[in-house]
């Protein structure tokens, strides 16, 4: 089946800049969303919830800053309530 889809300049930039088409990037969006889909169905509709939130949390926790130890000091959260 073929399929015209339009992709922002922008993804299709970042897409190339890692090396893909922009072809074989949707195609692959396509077969994870299959794949998950079909072993999703089984799981309960709150742990799948769960399941997808923490997916996407570590799909994108390349992009957390790194902070100094000193930022999780107890001080640093409370300094305000004195």
């Amino acid at each position: 089946m073929l399929v015209t889809v339009e992709i922002p300049d922008e993804v299709a930039a970042a897409v190339q800049a890692r090396g893909e088409t922009p072809e074989s990037y949707v195609r692959g969006l396509i077969d994870h969303a299959v794949r998950r889909s079909s072993s999703d169905a089984s799981v309960a509709p709150k742990k799948r919830d769960i399941q997808w939130f923490l997916r996407e949390m570590a799909a994108n926790s390349d992009k957390i800053p790194q902070l100094p130890d000193e930022a999780f000091t107890r001080e640093s959260f409370y300094r305000d309530h004195e």
